[in-house]
């Protein structure tokens, strides 16, 4: 039987969308014409009518066909029949209205002409009668025209999230739409849930699950501006969770305009974290050891290596190689440099390669005449190097080995490589890596001949905004709804901005004598968690704690990963010497013999070939102190709360 009334129900609706506007329109007139004969009758039997008078009969086949043609006029310049079912609103009842009391005033002239006078009830019963037909045969249409469709075509059965003005506005507004059918209210204050609202009924959120599958819900939407975005994500999350599908509303404010309908959540200006002045550094004093210059950056399409090139720019090289082994990075700071290199007027050279190809890095540094090298290439994500050790090792070590042993016999002028405070006594991979790399250099730099090439190191620490760094991290984290996750309360890092770093590297650089590694004062370290706390509020949120509630978002601590230290460290032994820059400092390492650092890459290339990554992992820790320490101790007592930590 159901399945009858679908197929009739599906009948009527193609019918009903084979319609065109002028046939509507036509069935309205006729509908309202039909209404205004039906009014008279109504209230010419219904009345009493004077001594005298006409028959009712006599009477309304006298004064249809007039009235009939005065109210045609009438709807047709009041607009009535071009105004379709959903457009019935306060202002066509305000028509409908005139339309039935105009039509009174003709019935009662028409009377009047005759000498066959009514009682004034007659003309305001016929008035109030035709103003019910007309209005109650738009309701009825409506609904069994919406009925129609909700049983022969796809309609998205919805569950609104909020009963207050916002939901109650949005059941209105459904009520007349044929593609949305309104179910029931779910709102989270126990005073609403069991009212009846707008004809729905309010529900508790622990039921929306039970009310989705047994009213077959579609969609929830969330009719709760007044909450925070990120509430309202964690909400969205909840109801995803689910399998259902979730949308929410704007505020009305920002629906009329007065609120830009705009992500507050706008990407932090990692200064805005920095809790110091950022270093403004001339590079007037460096510029004559890169102008003029065939200069290659590895790496040249990562964070620090990208701006590493834009800064070269500025110091007008001949010539800039940007040498990367990922097509989109190159392709994209290719595609951004062009046109302030050709501004410049230095020739822009894409090399498509790994540092780890030597035959690639020979033919580079040969046929672009390199005479400077800033080697930022690295695979330096903590995570992704400590679950992939060889791949670390072989890019950043033998990578290192190779563009570095390539620089020195092709002599150019000079070599300066990127490494990190991850360096100093390490506890991951990755920091390992980096520490390899150094000794390397070191070992390199120690052999090279009066008036040769001049190898040397900057180590510095996290950088603000770079891939993968902690600030696009919580700021993807805070526009998903929280938590924010920080690894322990009491982890500390070093942070500098992009472009600080990049300015003081090439700065460093140009003062290198060769052999000595470069440290750059980076501040005091900062806490993770006060940083968290801060991109929270920089969001315009608040941090939602045990004594706080009713916060936005919530700090959680997930404990140090492998490799990962409390507090990391740019000295070895402070004996460190201040440069002519006050945000530089040198100092000469101890390192290894030459004998140790071919035996280490002899074993390491042996341990690569083969895929033996823990003869790899064990030659790493028989080379560099602190490597693979236990964490565990670190993790020990993790607080729930931040709100319970110092200074928070």
């Amino acid at each position: 039987m159901s399945k009858l009334s679908d197929e009739r129900a599906s009948r009527l609706e193609t019918l009903l969308r084979s319609l065109s506007r002028r046939h509507k329109y036509v069935v309205f007139l006729i509908l309202d014409l039909v209404l205004v004969v039906m009014s008279l009758a109504v209230t010419l039997w219904a009345m009493p009518l004077p001594a005298g008078f006409p028959p009712p009969g006599v009477a309304l086949i006298v004064a249809a066909p007039i009235l009939s043609v005065t109210a045609a006029g009438l709807a047709v310049g009041l607009g009535l029949p071009s105004l379709s079912l959903a457009e019935y609103d306060s202002s066509a009842t305000i028509r409908s209205a005139l339309l039935s009391v105009c039509l009174a005033v003709a019935a009662y002239v028409l009377t009047s002409a005759t000498g066959l006078a009514l009682p004034f009830v007659v003309y305001a019963g016929f008035a109030v009668t035709l103003f019910l037909a007309m209005f109650l045969s738009r309701v009825v249409a409506l609904q069994a025209v919406l009925s129609v469709y909700r049983r022969g075509g796809q309609v998205t059965r919805v569950l609104i999230y909020g009963a207050g003005a916002t939901g109650t506005q949005l059941v209105r507004a459904f009520r007349s739409h044929k593609g949305i059918h309104p179910i029931a209210f779910v709102d989270d204050k126990p005073s609403m849930q069991g009212l009846t609202i707008a004809g729905l009924t309010v529900y508790g959120p622990t039921r929306i699950a039970e009310i989705a599958r047994r009213k077959r819900i579609h969609r929830v939407l969330l009719a709760v501006p007044s909450l925070s975005p990120p509430k309202q994500a964690r909400i969205a999350a909840r109801l995803q969770a689910m399998g259902l599908e979730v949308q929410a509303l704007p505020s009305f404010s920002q629906l009329i305009g007065t609120e830009a309908l705009i992500d507050r959540l706008e990407t932090l200006k990692p200064k805005m974290l920095l809790g110091r002045d950022e270093v403004k550094t001339p590079l007037m004093e460096s510029t004559a050891s890169y102008a003029g210059k065939s200069v290659l950056v590895s790496g040249a399409g990562g964070s620090i290596g990208s701006e590493l090139c834009r800064q070269i720019i500025e110091c007008a090289p001949k010539r800039l190689v940007l040498y990367e082994m990922s097509e989109i990075a190159l392709f994209t700071v290719h595609r951004e440099l062009r046109l302030l290199a050709e501004a410049m007027q230095v020739e822009l050279v894409p090399v498509l390669s790994s540092v780890c190809d030597a035959r690639q890095v020979r033919q580079a540094l040969s046929d672009q005449g390199v005479e400077v090298i800033l080697h930022a290439a690295a695979y330096k994500h903590v995570a992704m190097v400590q679950r992939n050790p060889l791949a670390g090792l072989a890019n950043n070590v033998l990578g290192t080995q190779i563009i570095a042993a390539a620089a020195v016999e092709a002599g150019i002028e000079r070599f300066i490589l990127i490494s990190t405070d991850k360096a100093v006594r390490p506890r991951g991979v990755m920091g390992a890596s980096k520490r390899l790399a150094e000794l390397i250099v070191q070992d390199l730099a120690s052999r090279v001949p009066e008036g040769g090439p001049v190898l040397s190191m900057v180590r510095f620490g996290n950088v603000l905004g770079s891939s993968g760094s902690v600030v696009p991290i919580f700021h993807e984290q805070i526009r998903r709804g929280g938590p924010v996750t920080v690894t322990h309360p009491h982890v500390t890092r070093y942070f500098m901005t992009i472009e600080e770093a990049a300015r003081l590297v090439l700065r460093a650089g140009a003062m290198a004598d060769g052999g000595e590694v470069f440290l750059l004062d980076m501040g005091d370290p900062v806490r993770i968690v006060d940083l968290a706390r801060q991109a929270i509020e920089a969001s315009g949120y608040s941090v939602q704690s045990d004594s706080n509630p009713g916060g936005d978002i919530r700090i959680d601590y997930i404990g140090l990963a492998d490799g990962e230290k409390l507090h990391e460290e740019l000295f070895f032994d402070g004996s460190e010497r201040p440069t002519a820059h006050r945000k530089i400092f040198r100092v000469r390492e101890a390192g290894v013999s030459e004998f140790e650092v071919a035996d280490m890459l002899r074993k390491l290339r042996r341990a690569v070939e083969e895929g033996d990554a823990e003869a790899a992992l064990s030659l790493v820790r028989r080379r560099v102190t602190g490597f693979g320490a236990d964490r565990t101790a670190q993790n020990a007592a993790l607080p729930a709360d931040p709100a319970s930590l110092p200074g928070l």
